[in-house]
């Protein structure tokens, strides 16, 4: 079984050390045969110099392409080496490396074919959203089940994992300014499996979100709209 992290970093470089650091560790005790790769989204800070300084294998974006232009070139990565399980792990540390096994483990035994590590499962009291960003995603998740049938409580998550079927999909096509909710209406129209598991999520360290609350109110409306056009297409989104 092979797997591929996909960490997508933009002005990390106070986290990514650390962040591939934990996944070094966890890859020796791991069952399975673990490879990482960042990709550098045209960062305007030292994220790339402190890469090559420490070894971190590395993509370079010369240009910023937004969370789904990296991401899709991890797919696009993942697809060209056959890897059998591509996983979106962010690199400012806030996903727990720890939780892997779980999110991938209904890909393996076959139950589902794209997974979304979730923070609402079950109590996480290591991290926990501002009233106003679970306000927003308990909106954007009502949106994708009534529009789209999709059932996730944690719908902007972005620790992910996809099986080599979905990964061959994305790689061809996948949304490229706010992609977690608009994503999961592109799988299910495609009739793969989603399956909602828990993952532990700690406080980001350093840094900023890219998601800033001046852009909530457009984040909210650009994905509600795009989620009601795509869950009444017909067919592929």
């Amino acid at each position: 079984m092979k797997v591929l992290l996909i960490i997508p970093a933009y002005n990390e470089e106070k986290n990514i050390v650390k962040t591939v650091g934990a996944v070094d560790k966890f890859r020796k005790s791991c069952d399975f045969e673990l490879d990482y790769i960042v990709i550098n989204d045209g960062s305007r800070d030292n994220t790339y110099n402190v890469c090559r300084e420490n070894n971190i294998n590395c993509i370079n974006l010369i240009r910023n392409l937004g969370i789904g232009g990296a991401v899709q070139t991890g797919y696009k990565l993942a697809s060209m080496k056959g890897y059998d399980i591509a996983v979106q792990f962010d690199g400012d540390g806030q996903h727990d490396i720890n939780s892997l096994g779980n999110l991938i483990e209904p890909i393996i035994t076959g139950q589902a074919d794209f997974t979304v590590g979730s923070r609402f499962i079950k109590e996480n009291d290591n991290f926990k959203s501002t009233a106003m960003r679970r306000l927003g995603i308990k909106i954007l998740s009502l949106t994708l089940r009534l529009f789209a049938r999709v059932k996730i409580l944690d719908c902007t998550s972005g620790y992910r994992a996809a099986s080599a079927e979905v990964i061959k999909m994305l790689a061809q096509k996948y949304p490229s300014d706010y992609p977690e909710p608009e994503s999961l209406v592109q799988i299910k129209k495609k009739g793969f499996r989603i399956e909602e598991v828990y993952a532990n999520m700690f406080e980001r360290e350093d840094g900023v979100s890219s998601i800033r609350a001046w852009k909530s109110v457009y984040y909210m409306i650009k994905v509600t709209v795009a989620i009601i056009i795509a869950g009444f297409q017909k067919g592929e989104c």
